[in-house]
This record gives structure tokens, C-alpha cells and sequence, in this order.
């Protein structure tokens, strides 16, 4: 994950001229892995989830937990055995389905099976949660579609979801796994459907964007410098 003083490497694209159209933004990073969402990420032993439970938080302040009152200080609520993951934590993304109930795993985007990136708060550029984007492994010119699903913290880029990582081939343990450097994110501001969407619409509408943009051949232009296959 790049600390955000590497903002400078955010560029706005342009299908002619990388200067006068603010369809996209993209960026370069290493990939941290999110298991927010997940419905095996956080577990009560603090051994058995995808997680560190401290990665949630911890007692009097959980972050990425629902909880008993809707608040950090009060008491995680775990999965029944009508949950996915029964005697597993609930745990939360920040793109939600609102027709669920809050203490409903499936409120949140899983991420065991959902393609998700994460954005940093605060960061601005027209982005909104439910934005697609394009994620790309240079040294492998391979590419999965993704959806912006959680808000991390203010000052890194360069986190995505179990499963994009499993789709692009990198190591995906939210504690063991990821990659330093060489991924490419490319970011479709306001291009948001609504949620929730299957992976395979994400799919769709991530490569229709993706192709408008230019293509792979594009974003090896504006990312010459890096070893592409």
C-alpha cells in the first residue's frame, strides 16, 4: 500500500491527450488485502477468521464490526446458524444493500466473492462508492473488473478485496498475502449502478468502461516504465 505523499502518480486520463477528460483516474500501488465483508473474516478467537481481529478494532471500538448498539463501543454481533458463517463476526464494507438488515452478513459486499477495491476517505476526485474500475497486473498484462466498496484510511492507497486478489493471481491472506508494487487501478468516476450487483455484472459494466477508455493498449501508455509481458 503507497503512503498518499505518492498522490502525484493519480493522473486524469484522456483517450487523446491524458489532460482534458476526467472519465478516469488512475494510479499505481502495491495491493493490500481487504476481508472486510468477508463472512469468515473476523472470528470471536481471534485465530480462526481470514483476519486479525484487530484489524477490526478492538473492545470499546470496532471498526469494521456490526455491533450489538450500531456503535464502536458496543459488542460485535456474531453470525447465527442461519448466517452464512455461523460463530463468525459480522463485518462490514461501506457500500452496503439497504434493504437488509444491519445485523445481515449479506448487507455487506464479500469480500470472498466480490471483485472490491478500496479508496482512501477524503480522497475526492468524484469518486462515489459504487464506482467501477479496472485493476491491472502489469507483469502479467492480466486485468479483473472491480467495484469501489470500502472507504480506508486517509493517508494510503493500494488495497483491494480477497477475491480480486484471487483473480489476478496474487497471494490473497489478508494477513501473509499482497503485493508491493506493480499494480495498476484505473477508477471510472461516477459510474455507479446501484448495489447490489452480481460479479458478473460488475464484469459488464467495468469492461464497457474499460474499452471506452482505451483499453489495456492505454494504460500501457500512460504506465510505460513498468515491465509489462
Amino acid at each position: 500500500m503507497a503512503q498518499l505523499k505518492f498522490l502525484k502518480r493519480v493522473g486524469y486520463s484522456d483517450i487523446n491527450t491524458l489532460q482534458d477528460d476526467d472519465s478516469a483516474f488512475f494510479y499505481e500501488s502495491g495491493m493490500m488485502i481487504d476481508a472486510d465483508g468477508g463472512y469468515h473474516a473476523y472470528n470471536p478467537d481471534s485465530k480462526s477468521g481470514l483476519d486479525y481481529l484487530s484489524n477490526a478494532g478492538r473492545p470499546g471500538n470496532w471498526w469494521a464490526l456490526v455491533t450489538d448498539d450500531g456503535k464502536p463501543s458496543g459488542n460485535p454481533i456474531i453470525q447465527s446458524d442461519s448466517d452464512p458463517a455461523p460463530g463468525f463476526y459480522v463485518s462490514t464494507t461501506s457500500l452496503q444493500n439497504s434493504s437488509m438488515s444491519r445485523e445481515d452478513p449479506r448487507r455487506n459486499v464479500n469480500a470472498e466473492s466480490i471483485n472490491f477495491l478500496v479508496l482512501p476517505g477524503k480522497l475526492g476526485l468524484g469518486t462515489k462508492l459504487g464506482d467501477f474500475g479496472v485493476i491491472i497486473r502489469a507483469d502479467q498484462s492480466d486485468y479483473d473488473y472491480a467495484i469501489y466498496a470500502d472507504i480506508g484510511p486517509a493517508s494510503k492507497i493500494g488495497e483491494a478485496s480477497i477475491a480480486l486478489a484471487d483473480a489476478l493471481g496474487i497471494p490473497s491472506s489478508p494477513k501473509n498475502g499482497g503485493t508491493a508494487h506493480g499494480i495498476i487501478y484505473i477508477v471510472f468516476p461516477g459510474s455507479q449502478q446501484g448495489w447490489p450487483l452480481s460479479q458478473s455484472e460488475i464484469d459488464q459494466y467495468g469492461a464497457a468502461l474499460f474499452a471506452k477508455w482505451g483499453g489495456l493498449d492505454k494504460a500501457k501508455d500512460c504506465f510505460p516504465s513498468l515491465l509489462w509481458i
